[in-house]
């Protein structure tokens, strides 16, 4: 629970489109931002009009979300006061110019709550493709009077699979903590973790190659990087083991597609991807039609009641400014490229 703040005169100002700004916060958000600080009553989706550089003119911690204008730096000369941009979304790499975090400003971004329900969709298609469900749930549409004992699948079940997880990211980390209930085997296959930071999560570290060669479930939660785009190609998508699930949440480009549709037509494996590339994939992509793809249109992320969380994490950051206490979410300059 969040702690009590007494009403302030700190200067709050929201940056977004008006109707995600009317989804996102709504008047129970509007009521809290309201006892700790002065929000206004404006929705800034601009910072070039006269009345727009009259609230950046006072503004001290400016709360975005998708959509908003890029901070630059014009819109930081029209905001002389401004000490805190607090993202109520995920990644701030093309919001924030250089020129703010050379100024010092402090940037928070609620990716780790993004990452909350990208995590849970995981988690759930992990339990759904190891029981083989959606498969079996199109054959049983379709032949309708089968009898139920005649859908016996020897391999079928959550009992001691292995699941690999493609980076300890956020949500990586995440998901990995939401299988430590569960009978399965957790392997992770990280550089730039070491075996005990691993270990730490319930898992197990080991080599891609090992991961996808021998993992009954293949998670992908790797940022979108130079050196990530088309990691997965041809010759990783070869090793998957027949019956193995490839589940993407992370970005459409971190697969080779022409590859993944090439492998995905011979049958032997199954994929769940809520990200493609392009985003969504062409009219006459083989994958609409592939029975052993689960196309979702980008929905594992924060959807519906679900931004609210962002917002009220925003505000919670608000409110540990008024107090004079640290940000949790705090995005360090050197990272400010990595935050998904």
């Amino acid at each position: 629970m969040s702690q009590q703040v007494q009403p302030s005169d700190v200067r709050v100002a929201l940056a977004m489109p008006e109707e995600l700004a009317a989804r996102q916060f709504t008047e129970a958000e509007w009521d809290r931002l309201r006892e700790i600080a002065d929000p206004g009553d404006r929705v800034l989706t601009e910072y070039h009009s006269a009345s727009a550089a009259a609230v950046l003119a006072e503004v001290e911690v400016l709360i975005t979300s998708w959509g908003a204008p890029r901070i630059d730096a014009t819109a930081l000369s029209a905001a002389p006061k401004l000490r805190a941009i607090v993202h109520a979304a995920g990644t701030v790499r093309f919001l924030v110019a250089d020129e703010v975090w050379d100024a010092g400003i402090s940037v928070s971004s609620m990716a780790d709550l993004n990452g909350l329900p990208v995590a849970e969709y995981t988690l759930a298609m992990i339990l759904l493709e190891n029981k083989r469900v959606l498969p079996v749930t199109e054959e049983f549409r379709r032949l309708r009077d089968r009898p139920a004992e005649e859908w016996y699948e020897p391999d079928a079940g959550n009992y001691r699979k292995r699941v690999g997880l493609i980076s300890a990211s956020r949500i990586g980390r995440r998901v990995a903590e939401l299988l430590r209930p569960f009978d399965l085997e957790v392997v992770i296959a990280d550089p730039f973790c070491d075996a005990a930071e691993i270990a730490a999560l319930g898992a197990t570290k080991i080599e891609l190659d090992e991961l996808i060669s021998t993992s009954d479930i293949v998670s992908l939660h790797a940022p979108l990087l130079p050196e990530t785009i088309g990691m997965i190609g041809t010759e990783l998508l070869q090793q998957l083991r027949d019956g193995a699930t490839l589940i993407n949440t992370a970005r459409g480009k971190i697969i080779d597609h022409d590859a993944l549709i090439t492998e995905l037509r011979t049958g032997r494996f199954r994929a769940v991807l809520d990200v493609t590339d392009p985003e969504p994939p062409p009219a006459d992509s083989p994958l609409w039609d592939l029975p052993n793809v689960v196309l979702t249109p980008h929905l594992a992320g924060s959807k519906g009641a679900e931004i609210r969380r962002m917002a009220n994490g925003a505000i919670d950051e608000v409110a540990r400014i008024v107090r004079g206490e640290p940000l949790q979410f705090q995005v360090p300059p050197e990272r400010r490229n990595t935050v998904a």
